[in-house]
């Protein structure tokens, strides 16, 4: 656990400066082209290289070194700063440099999460996993509250061009990415021993890169604890993207309202992943899933119904703990099923899986926002007759009513999981991989 969290401080450090360097450039990138869609086109050119190339990412971090991998993919993400920032300094920078610059972070984060999550499994014993991941977690939250604030301090101190504020933050970033490598270097990171079937299934990388898809499927608790996440991401997914025009819609553009609801998730995330990394969660981790989503998806719903802060902070606080939680728990039932040697291939793939809904659900989101509930709350129809009494039937009326019903469905579906055998019982069905290895060991000799 001691060398784990040498190496989740560095991480902490370069994320958390990642993070100001995000919001660094987000402001510059809206200052230059007054856009919202250009601004969404960073966000496109960052998940499409993960889209493209998760299977085949997955396939060489099993090939190769994994603490190498790591640090190139660490490598990868302070090139695209180092060249921001030299563009910057020297009056050059374009803002579609930026999508250049989104193209290769989003490409580095394609290889350093399967790594990172794999090498867990071969640095501590399986009871420390929930621990773990729950320290991982933080690494999604923190930045979020302290990020922003730090950024903010920095631009604000008067400094002479061509390295301004904006151009310091990024050079701090590139200093704190050598100190998430100096933690990998001081670390030493097991290779996972040859399993039976991992060595069954190697072959041509085509070949290695469909292979995280036939493991899941194969194995009916996994595609269903992937099947509730891919649902769950689905319907959260519209939430968060109703969320904001829905907070901004209700509050006449109150941006110091939104930060503050923002704020709050961010605050309830670090609570929860503080909370996960003391406990470890449920001793049947199918409880944390099932559970989380639950309790998720109904918190989520109560957004919805709020129309202030005295709704929306602390619902959103107990929305965001409990995501630790279920991301936690997920995390720890894989690790523990699926032998460390294919976890690249295995976590690539469910990655790809839980993400795919990421360009699905603004789209229904947004579409449904726009053209059917915000106009029908607004006018004297059925629906606004029926749910206008608690929703209200100004501006954002019917953006709640739909993160209402959106958070609900997220909740049936952890519900849900409880009435399907396999993934209800995945942690009996399934033997670790642990288990499966002393089988093999006993089998050969």
């Amino acid at each position: 656990m001691a060398g784990f969290t040498i190496v989740w401080l560095g991480q902490l450090i370069s994320i958390l400066a990642s993070s100001m360097t995000g919001f660094g450039m987000t402001l510059w990138m809206y200052k230059q082209t007054g856009s919202a869609t250009a601004m969404a086109g960073m966000q496109v050119a960052f998940i499409t290289p993960f889209l493209l190339l998760s299977p085949i990412a997955g396939v060489l971090v099993d090939r190769h070194n994994r603490k190498l991998m790591m640090m190139v993919s660490d490598l990868v993400a302070v090139l695209s700063t180092t060249g921001i920032l030299i563009l910057y300094a020297t009056g050059h920078l374009q803002f579609w440099h930026m999508y250049i610059a989104s193209i290769f972070n989003g490409l580095g984060n394609t290889f350093q999460w399967p790594a990172y999550s794999a090498a867990i499994s071969t640095m501590l014993p399986k009871e420390q996993y929930g621990r773990a991941n729950g320290l991982m977690s933080l690494l999604d939250s923190g930045p979020g509250v302290l990020a922003p604030l730090l950024a903010g301090i920095l631009l604000a101190i008067p400094m002479t061009d061509p390295f301004d504020s904006f151009a310091m933050i990024m050079l701090i970033d590139v200093l704190t990415f050598f100190i998430a490598i100096g933690a990998l270097l001081l670390v030493y990171v097991p290779q996972p021993e040859k399993t039976v079937e991992g060595q069954k299934e190697s072959g041509s990388i085509w070949r290695e890169s469909l292979y995280g898809f036939k493991y899941i499927f194969q194995r009916p608790g996994l595609l269903g604890l992937q099947m509730i996440f891919f649902m769950g991401n689905l319907f959260s997914g519209m939430g968060f993207t109703l969320l904001a025009p829905m907070v901004l819609a209700r509050t006449s553009q109150n941006s110091l309202i939104f930060g503050s609801v923002q704020t709050a998730g961010a605050v309830g995330g670090i609570i929860g992943g503080v909370i996960m990394s003391a406990w470890g969660g449920f001793k049947h981790k199918v409880h944390g899933v099932l559970l989380g989503w639950f309790m998720f998806g109904g918190f989520f719903a109560m957004l919805g119904l709020g129309q202030g802060l005295a709704v929306w902070i602390p619902f959103m606080v107990l929305m965001m703990l409990v995501g630790p939680l279920m991301n936690s728990s997920n995390q720890s039932i894989w690790q523990s099923k699926v032998a460390p040697d294919i976890q690249g291939r295995v976590f690539s793939t469910r990655r790809l899986i839980a993400w795919f809904t990421q360009p699905i659900a603004p789209l229904i989101a947004g579409v449904l926002a726009d053209y059917v509930m915000e106009p029908a709350m607004r006018s004297n129809s059925g629906l606004s007759q029926v749910f206008g009494s608690l929703f209200g039937t100004g501006p954002g009326a019917g953006m709640g009513l739909l993160l209402f019903f959106a958070g609900l469905l997220a909740a049936v579906v952890g519900l849900g999981g409880y009435f399907i055998r396999p993934v209800r019982n995945v942690e009996n069905d399934l033997p670790d991989h642990d288990q499966l290895a002393r089988v093999e060991a006993a089998a050969q000799g």
